[in-house]
């Protein structure tokens, strides 16, 4: 095999805290090891579009704190086509670029794995994606800043609760998963969390707030965005009639999960993560994604990262059951 001599680092999908201290991390082992390293401005639309520049130690002074990615994202429907996967590789091939590193979840693998194949070209994966629903890790990048931006809202979110007696109905994100409703339900204390991996939730919220109606009344019910069985709003209603009187409120925390300074965690992790991608590349693992299992650096194909699906936590599930 080549020695691999210049590499190229994109992110892509939504945003998510830490991604900034992924790319530093690819930026500056990649030059500590003599290779050249350039940046993708706009994920897969920049690689079509071949907006690549080289980096260099100083383009990533000071980001490690900062969210968002410098690289910026975007969603391309281009690179689902294979011409526009051809115009991406003949892009990198026009450069000399050597090997690709995608900062990103399941659809950005996806597409990554299929260019890898089609192109016979050296891909690493670094999981960025803050519902942490990616097979073979057991973090992402971004998913413990948004678990504390969450809890922070809640605990605010809580006192109108308590001061006015309240029930609010707090929806995060988790459009297909229910990571970050499980944890954030359970730092928060909240009284009943609902998600998309498990069935009948909504016959036992009525069940726990028919109770509860009697003896508390402000309470937290934390919401997946993906949960199946109603909409947020459908379960306010629902709760308004079987409790009369009660007052009910509906707070989307939306895109404030995604922003923020990356909590020392991300930080620590997406830097690990970086360093990691930039020596599998060196090392020819290619098509691989970088993990953390049990706080190990792990390497999985990216076949079945993206084929698998990543269960939640069966033990957080039975702590929910126990405390609320």
């Amino acid at each position: 095999m080549n020695e691999i001599k210049r590499i190229a680092v994109l992110t892509s999908g939504g945003d998510a805290p830490g991604m900034n201290a992924a790319i530093r991390a690819v930026v500056r082992s990649g030059i500590s090891r003599g290779l050249e390293v350039f940046g993708v401005i706009r994920g897969y639309e920049g690689l079509i579009g071949n907006e690549i520049k080289q980096l260099l130690s100083a383009d990533v002074s000071n980001i490690i704190q900062t969210g968002g990615t410098i690289l910026k994202t975007a969603r391309s429907e281009e690179f689902m086509t294979a011409a526009g996967r051809l115009k991406a590789f003949e892009n990198l091939k026009n450069q000399d670029i050597e090997g690709l590193i995608v900062i990103g979840g399941d659809g950005s693998f996806a597409g990554a794995s299929q260019f890898a194949i089609e192109h016979n070209f050296p891909v690493v994966g670094i999981p960025g994606t803050i519902d942490n629903d990616l097979y073979g890790t057991d973090y992402t990048i971004g998913y413990d800043t948004a678990l504390n931006t969450v809890v922070d809202a809640v605990d605010k979110i809580r006192d109108t609760a308590s001061s006015h007696n309240r029930i609010f109905f707090v929806e995060v994100m988790g459009r297909e998963a229910g990571f970050i409703a499980l944890r954030s339900g359970i730092a928060s204390g909240a009284e009943a969390i609902l998600i998309p991996e498990v069935e009948g939730q909504l016959k036992k919220l009525m069940k726990t707030m028919a109770g509860r109606g009697k003896i508390k009344k402000s309470s937290i019910i934390i919401v997946a965005e993906g949960e199946r069985e109603a909409s947020i709003w459908e379960m306010a209603d629902l709760v308004r009639k079987e409790i009369p009187g009660s007052d009910i409120r509906v707070s989307i925390l939306g895109h404030i999960q995604r922003g923020g300074r990356p909590t020392a965690y991300d930080r620590v992790s997406a830097s690990r993560m970086g360093i990691a991608a930039t020596e599998a590349l060196i090392s020819h693992q290619y098509n691989v994604m970088i993990g953390l299992v049990n706080n190990k650096i792990s390497l999985v194909p990216l076949s079945q990262t993206i084929k698998m699906h990543k269960e939640v936590n069966r033990d957080l599930l039975a702590i929910v059951d126990l405390l609320t």
